[in-house]
């Protein structure tokens, strides 16, 4: 039995970084070893074998030949403040605007007869993240977080404002200024409406937008970087900043315009690549490809259960191009290694080694200590199919766009990743899960990444979103 609480350790508080780095592509990396030794810069804790190195000295750990995938989604401004409609401010209230902040999650079509129960459908497996989803005579419906969530009803209204003329001035400054009785130009009239439709466990709400002409360049214009809770901001109190505008987006991202669908939290792995590090690969003879996965609740939901055989995420959307999965089939058939950059790139990798046209007979849906494809608890009803696992190296992968809701732990056989780059995870997180799996066999790989985890937090390596990073080969 493999208990959540296995995968916990302590983390001073001071090491969360809360800016990144001054300049990009400066931050420190752990190189950790999976198995044999790493040049003779190596230490050992353990079973753990290790080098301090930068991230800058990337192009030295890999190889020619190897294939390294990015995840290019772009991260949408997608906290949101608002009011509720018709409801009247109190000036002496602790919060006297009243505010409701919002994170949209994913855009999602609503199925038949579920407007009461806020039963909702992730987009058809041939939605190209690019396609706004939805009927847009009757408004677009997302799934958000809310908070404060009890305050949030279905059959609500809530409105979303911004300044007069000012991009990216967000919804919560008004009614915070109007209760106080200031007045300095800030529009009166809503940029968005949505009425509350539906209702989750933990803060999730279902919210069907009112119709307007373009959706995203509202929501660009009075959004906010979806920053986690650890990176402290007021961002109900004025724009974001110019660092964070920039750092919490790749270098890479897909930079399709407002009408691009993107992610709800950053890909975090990819923030340290810079267009000259990218060529220095490229010069070393490394391939580089691109998949596209939506992060949303499946990536940066919190673990509330107790053990991972009983661990559910929330499904997100894949795109997989014709040209990444014509280098994938070359790189598996010359036995050239797979590097992922980031958990969500091994998740979407490893999620479509299941979804290869001709699996082997009798191959399973789970990995021998855990889940490996387990949908949420009514992913069948929901359109999603459990299929089989792969039993060896999958050889032919299409073009094609999905959903996957794949949880990565303990007992998973690694079918294409070979390496993988990633930021340090939060205790207890379904991430640290998939990076100790991806470490070693069995209890073997959690050891080694605690092991690793304690020689960063000694050496003062910097945590989390804005933080170092880690390479395991």
């Amino acid at each position: 039995m493999t208990l959540v609480t296995d995968f916990y350790f302590d983390l001073p508080q001071e090491l969360i970084a809360q800016h990144p780095p001054a300049e990009r592509g400066a931050s420190r990396m752990l190189v950790l070893s999976r198995e044999q030794g790493i040049g003779n810069r190596e230490q050992r804790a353990g079973s753990a074998a290790f080098v301090d190195a930068r991230f800058r000295d990337l192009p030295e750990f890999l190889r020619r030949g190897d294939l390294l995938v990015l995840n290019d989604s772009r991260v949408l401004p997608a906290r949101l403040y608002a009011t509720r409609a018709g409801l009247a401010t109190q000036a002496n209230s602790p919060q006297p605007s009243g505010l409701i902040e919002v994170l949209l999650v994913e855009e999602v079509e609503e199925l038949e007869g579920g407007r009461e129960q806020g039963a909702v459908i992730p987009a058809s497996q041939d939605h190209s993240p690019g396609t706004p989803i939805g009927n847009r005579e009757q408004g677009l419906v997302w799934r958000a977080l809310a908070k404060p969530a009890r305050k949030v009803r279905v059959g609500e209204t809530l409105e979303f404002r911004g300044a007069a003329g000012e991009p990216n001035q967000n919804a919560a400054i008004l009614p915070l200024r109007q209760a106080q009785g200031q007045n300095d130009n800030l529009s009166s009239t809503p940029v968005l409406t949505a009425e509350v439709v539906g209702s989750g466990e933990f803060g999730e709400r279902t919210l069907r937008f009112s119709p307007v002409e373009d959706f995203y360049e509202r929501v660009a214009r009075i959004g906010h970087m979806p920053l986690p809770p650890y990176i402290h901001r007021e961002q109900a109190a004025g724009p974001d900043s110019a660092e964070d505008q920039e750092r919490y987006q790749t270098v890479f991202s897909q930079k399709a315009g407002a009408q691009q669908v993107g992610s709800a939290a950053a890909p975090t792995a990819g923030l340290h690549f810079t267009p000259e590090i990218l060529d220095a690969l490229r010069e070393r003879g490394v391939e580089i490809a691109t998949i596209t996965l939506h992060v949303g609740l499946g990536t940066f939901q919190p673990v509330r259960v107790s053990e991972l055989k009983d661990i559910r995420l929330h499904a997100e959307r894949y795109t997989l191009p014709a040209g990444t999965a014509e280098a994938l089939n070359r790189a598996l058939r010359e036995g050239r290694r797979v590097i992922a950059v980031g958990t969500t790139t091994t998740r979407t990798l490893e999620h479509i080694a299941a979804e290869v046209d001709e699996p082997v007979s009798g191959a399973k849906a789970q990995g021998g200590g855990g889940p490996v494809l387990p949908g949420r608890p009514k992913a069948e009803a929901l359109g999603y199919q459990s299929r089989p696992i792969l039993e060896t190296v999958p050889g032919r992968f299409t073009a094609h766009s999905g959903s996957t809701s794949i949880f990565i732990g303990p007992g998973h056989r690694f079918r294409i990743v070979k390496g993988l780059l990633t930021n340090f995870h939060l205790p207890e997180s379904t991430l640290l899960m998939l990076v100790s799996a991806f470490a070693g066999d069995g209890d073997a790989g959690r050891q080694r990444v605690l092991a690793a985890y304690a020689h960063a937090i000694r050496e003062g390596y910097r945590f989390y979103s804005y933080g170092d990073c880690m390479l395991v080969l």
